[in-house]
């Protein structure tokens, strides 16, 4: 072979040849490869072990809210325990549908049920003279609606006409066959249920301080959300009694403004009994449920024949009275129409003179001797 072609053999060229040559540089890249790879490796331990730092607080943070949950769990269950040892039930019990239902009676007489608003209970209408004055000359019953004051709720959707058919029965266990009804608030809900699904039982309505149609409410949203399932629960049990608590001052003085809070509720009703957990899901399943059954009510407004009053302050600033207790008046020609100058919501506790000469007023009335249309009372 010549030295031309031994050259050529062996330069890089030569396929061969190159096999051969690059046997060095592939190790030398493999080499400086394995440099490079082993940076990198390096770098996500480095991460790896910074990682978990940034997380430390993680831990306690999670603990620290388990804990100030369980111990508002267990400060919401005590102040619950000392309301009920402090105002224990005031009347007796019936067993009706499921529910332990809390009620007193007073008084002999003609019946008037009396049935409380939202947030409340029966000393709504003990505390403002209601029950004392009118027991003089009725027979006077009043209920804790389920889940508030003493009377259980089982789980299920309290519409007011599922109020009114429990009362119904209740008053039936009761011997009451024929009634006059006042409702408050919420209750006047209830109060036009119980004449819609049982005529026959309610000779008579007085509609005090009602919601009746569908308008936009602040309080309903304020207090929805612990009526949520699983979520509720849990608010109500902890956060949601604090809080309302440090809202309660302000809320009730809205209810009686544009006048002062008297000192007599001040004094006497048992404001712990509202912040109790049953009692708040209660009152937000109803604030749920508010415009919900107005729109379902609204279309029946007509049907009511019994004798109806309609008594509110002029100037509530819950419910609006115009688009509220006078459209109502409006809509029901044998209805009486009241309005209490410079009073709002809670005008029972102000003017109850007012409140009962309206029950004596509307009791005294026969449906069949109803003609024309009383004038309204402002």
């Amino acid at each position: 072979m010549s030295r031309t072609e031994r050259r050529a053999d062996t330069s890089p060229r030569n396929p061969a040849g190159a096999a051969l040559h690059s046997s060095k540089p592939q190790r030398a890249n493999t080499h400086r490869h394995g440099r490079t790879t082993a940076r990198p490796g390096r770098e996500p331990r480095s991460n790896e072990s910074s990682h978990p730092s940034r997380w430390r607080w993680l831990a306690p943070a999670l603990a620290g809210s388990a804990a100030a949950l369980g111990a508002a769990v267990l400060y919401n269950r005590k102040r619950a325990r000392t309301a009920e040892r402090e105002t224990p039930p005031m009347g007796r019990f019936l067993d009706v549908d499921g529910v332990r239902l809390h009620y007193i009676e007073r008084g002999q007489g003609d019946p008037i049920v009396l049935i409380h608003g939202n947030g409340t209970m029966i000393q709504d209408f003990t505390v403002s003279g209601l029950v004392d004055r009118l027991a003089t000359r009725y027979r006077v019953i009043v209920f804790d609606r389920p889940g508030y004051g003493y009377s259980s709720r089982p789980r299920q959707l309290w519409t007011p006409r599922t109020h009114a058919k429990l009362f119904q029965n209740a008053l039936g266990q009761l011997g009451v066959e024929q009634a006059v009804v006042l409702g408050h608030s919420w209750g006047t809900l209830v109060a036009v249920a119980l004449a819609l699904e049982c005529p026959s039982l309610v000779r008579s309505l007085v509609l005090a301080s009602g919601y009746y149609y569908p308008t936009l409410r602040v309080d309903t949203l304020l207090f929805s959300p612990p009526a949520v399932p699983v979520i509720g629960d849990a608010m109500r049990h902890t956060i949601s009694p604090l809080i309302a608590r440090a809202m309660l001052p302000g809320l009730i003085k809205q209810m009686f403004a544009p006048a002062e809070v008297p000192e007599r509720f001040e004094r006497k009703f048992p404001k712990e009994m509202m912040l109790r957990p049953s009692q708040l899901r209660a009152a937000a399943e109803d604030a749920a449920l508010m415009t919900p059954s107005v729109m379902e009510l609204q279309h029946h407004y007509r049907e009511l024949q019994m004798p109806v009053t309609i008594i509110t302050g002029a100037d509530d600033q819950i419910a609006d009275v115009g688009r509220q207790s006078e459209r109502l008046h409006r809509e029901l020609p044998q209805s009486e129409f009241i309005a209490l100058s410079g009073l709002g919501h809670m005008m029972h506790h102000l003017a109850p003179d007012a409140v009962i000469n309206a029950v004596e007023r509307t009791a005294s009335k026969v449906g069949d001797e109803i003609r024309g249309r009383p004038r309204a009372i402002v």
